[in-house]
């Protein structure tokens, strides 16, 4: 993100403050395609201009929360509280998708057990090999 348009963000953030708004024309700066529709924010964009900074200093940190101690003057339950709360506010999206067998995802989801699992992957071997 250029300058500008860090400063653009900064200041479309401050304007709208906690409330929702939705943009409705996207335009692509180096080709001029524009696609119009009602388009949600991503979540990161969706906090506040405090928790994005926030954040983007804890990824160059590489999640020292030591350095983020450092950085901010603030205790490591300080920065513990905060990262929980920022992470309250998104939600996870599985972006793998999974190559193990069914047995296996339901063995590491905690769903079955190992002896459960091993007789389903048995079986299923058995299958397969008629």
């Amino acid at each position: 993100m250029g300058p500008t348009i860090a400063h653009d963000w900064e200041k479309l953030t401050q304007l709208v403050g906690d409330q929702a708004f939705v943009i409705e024309r996207v335009r692509m700066a180096d080709t001029g395609i524009a696609i119009e529709g009602p388009f949600e924010l991503p979540p990161l964009a969706r906090l506040g201009a405090d928790d994005q900074v926030f954040l983007a200093a804890f990824a160059r940190s590489h999640g020292s929360i030591k350095r983020m101690e450092e950085w901010f003057g603030v205790s490591y339950p300080t920065i513990k509280n905060r990262l929980n709360r920022i992470a309250a506010q998104l939600e996870f999206v599985e972006t793998r998708t999974s190559t193990l067998p069914e047995p296996l995802e339901r063995l590491a989801a905690g769903e079955i057990s190992v002896d459960e699992a091993s007789h389903a992957l048995s079986n299923r071997r058995k299958e397969t090999a008629r």
